[in-house]
C-alpha cells in the first residue's frame, strides 16, 4: 500500500499505543504460566505472531478464537512452563523478537521445533543463539548452515552455564532469561562482550519480577548489580513458576511508538498556547531506553513537557539544532532522530549504531538513503550516521518504506516538514507496532491519503 503525504501541521490530543516490546514477553510470560490474563496488549502482526507460538506449544490465547484488532485484554491458558512439541512449523512472519524468544522456548520441548519467517527474518543473524543452545546441550541448527532461519531445534533443556556476545542482540539474552526459569538446573549467561540495548534487557527483568520469577545480573565477581547495564553476565534459578500478581498483567506504553509523536509534534506542530500543542497521552514512566526520546528531543531544544505521574507528555514546534546522540542501548530510536536531523540547524550525529544495520531492515542505510531521496544531506560510516541538517531541504519525494515499520513512520513524519507531497510505499508495515498509525497522525492534522 501507498500513503501520500503532504506538509502540514498537528495539533492535538492523542494515545500511545500499548509497547510492542512487553507484550511479546508478556505474552509468553503468560504462556510458561499456567494462565494469566495479559491487559491493554498491542494487538499488531508481531506480537499475534507470538501469541500462535504460545498456542503452537499447547497453550490457548483468546480461546482460541482470532485475536480482534481492539483486543483490551487477552486470556492465556499457559503450558506451565512445559512447551508440547508444536504439530506444525512455527512461522514466525517478520517478528524478530518472536524469532528469538520462542528459539528458546522451543529448547524446552521434548522433541523438535521448526522455525521458519518471511525474507526479512530469514536474512537476520540467530547464530549466536543457536551456538549457546548447543553449548547447553540442546539440538540447535539453522537448515542452511549459516545462521540464518529456517531453524530447527530439539530439546529438552536442562539448563547449565552459558557463554554468548552482548553487542549483536540483546533478544538473546531475554530468550535465555525466560526459558532458564522454567529449566531443571537454571541458567547462567557469561558475556563475551559488552552488552548493547541494555534497557531492553531491563524491560525483560522488570517483567520478569512482576511475573515472579527471580532474574538477577551480576558483576565480573558474580555479585549481583542493579540493572543490565555495565553487567558481566546474568543468573536465572531453575524450577520457578510463572505467576504474575492476581493473575493478570497491565502492559505500559511504548516509547518507541511515542517517538514518531513527539517528533511529529518537535517539528510540525503549532505554538503559542492551549489547543496549539501535540498532546501524548500513556506516556508512564518505565524501564524503557527508547524513553530517551524525550530528552534527546529536548537537548536538541524541543519544548517538551513530560508529566511522569499523569503519564502526559506536550510539546510544541520548536528550533531544533543538531547533537550527538549515542544509541547503543536505543537502536529504534535512529530513524526518529535522523528525521529530526534532517530538519535542525547544524549536524546530528548518530554514533555506536552498527546494530541498527540487523534490524528488519539496514536501518542506517535505509534512512540516508531515503531521506536522501527527500533532499537530506547526510554521510555514512560503518557505526556513525550524520545528518546534515543545515544542507538539508525536505520536499516531495517518492520513497520505499522498504518493508520497515519504523522507517515508514519516520518518513511519514519527515513527509510532514517536505515541500509538497510524498509518496511512501509499503506503508502498510506500520501493523507490525502502531497499527492504527496513519488514523492517529489523521487526527493530530496529517494531510494523508492511502491508495486502495
Amino acid at each position: 500500500m501507498d500513503v501520500h503525504v503532504t506538509g502540514s501541521t498537528v495539533r492535538g490530543s492523542t494515545r500511545a499505543p500499548s509497547s510492542k516490546s512487553y507484550t511479546h514477553r508478556a505474552l509468553l510470560a503468560a504462556g510458561y504460566s499456567d494462565g494469566a490474563t495479559v491487559r491493554s496488549p498491542l494487538v499488531s502482526a508481531d506480537t499475534k505472531a507470538t501469541a500462535r507460538a504460545v498456542s503452537a506449544f499447547g497453550g490457548r490465547v483468546n480461546a482460541g478464537d482470532e485475536i480482534p484488532d481492539d483486543a483490551k485484554t487477552l486470556a492465556i491458558d499457559g503450558f506451565g512452563g512445559r512447551p508440547a512439541v508444536p504439530e506444525d512449523v512455527i512461522d514466525c512472519m517478520n517478528s524478530g523478537t518472536t524469532m528469538r524468544l520462542v528459539t528458546a522456548a522451543a529448547a524446552l520441548a521434548d522433541g523438535t521445533t521448526v522455525l521458519t519467517g518471511d525474507g526479512s527474518l530469514r536474512s537476520r543473524p540467530q547464530g549466536p543463539l543457536l551456538d549457546a543452545l548447543s553449548d547447553l546441550g540442546v539440538r540447535a541448527e539453522s537448515t542452511r548452515d549459516n545462521g540464518l532461519a529456517p531453524l530447527v531445534v530439539t530439546g529438552p533443556l536442562a539448563g547449565g552455564e552459558v557463554a554468548i556476545p552482548g553487542d549483536v542482540s540483546s533478544q538473546y539474552v531475554t530468550a535465555l532469561l525466560m526459558a532458564g526459569a522454567v529449566t531443571d538446573d537454571g541458567i547462567e549467561i557469561d558475556l563475551t562482550t559488552a552488552l548493547k540495548s541494555a534497557p531492553y534487557v531491563d524491560i525483560t527483568l522488570e517483567l520478569l519480577g512482576e511475573f515472579g520469577i527471580e532474574a538477577t545480573p551480576v558483576d565480573d565477581g558474580g555479585d549481583p548489580i542493579d540493572g543490565a547495564a555495565g553487567a558481566a553476565g546474568f543468573v536465572v534459578p531453575g524450577g520457578q513458576t510463572y505467576e504474575p500478581a492476581g493473575g493478570s498483567y497491565a502492559v505500559p506504553g511504548d516509547f518507541s511508538s511515542i517517538s514518531y509523536l513527539l517528533a511529529a509534534g518537535a517539528i510540525a506542530g503549532k505554538s503559542g498556547g492551549d489547543g496549539e500543542t501535540v498532546r501524548i497521552e500513556g506516556a508512564r514512566p518505565s524501564a524503557q531506553g527508547d524513553a530517551a526520546i524525550v530528552e534527546i528531543a529536548e537537548r536538541m531544544g524541543a519544548a517538551v513537557d513530560w508529566d511522569r505521574d499523569a503519564g502526559a507528555i506536550t510539546v510544541e514546534h520548536s528550533p531544533l539544532s543538531g547533537v550527538a546522540v549515542d544509541v547503543g542501548d536505543t537502536p529504534d530510536l535512529l530513524p526518529t532522530i535522523a528525521v529530526l536531523g534532517a530538519v535542525a540547524d547544524g549536524d546530528t550525529r548518530i554514533e555506536n549504531c552498527e546494530h541498527v544495520r540487523y534490524k528488519e531492515t539496514d536501518r542506517v542505510s535505509a534512512m540516508a538513503e531515503e531521506l536522501g531521496k527527500m533532499g537530506a544531506e547526510t554521510t555514512e560510516d560503518p557505526d556513525v550516521l550524520t545528518v546534515h541538517g543545515d544542507e538539508s531541504d525536505l520536499r516531495g519525494a517518492t520513497v520505499d518504506g522498504r518493508a520497515d515499520h519504523r522507517i515508514v513512520m519516520a518518513l511519514a513524519v519527515a513527509a510532514l516538514a517536505a515541500e509538497g507531497t510524498t509518496t511512501i510505499r509499503g506503508a502498510e508495515h506500520v501493523d507490525v507496532s502502531f497499527p492504527d498509525f496513519f488514523e492517529t497522525m489523521a487526527d493530530l492534522g496529517m494531510d494523508v491519503e492511502r491508495d486502495k
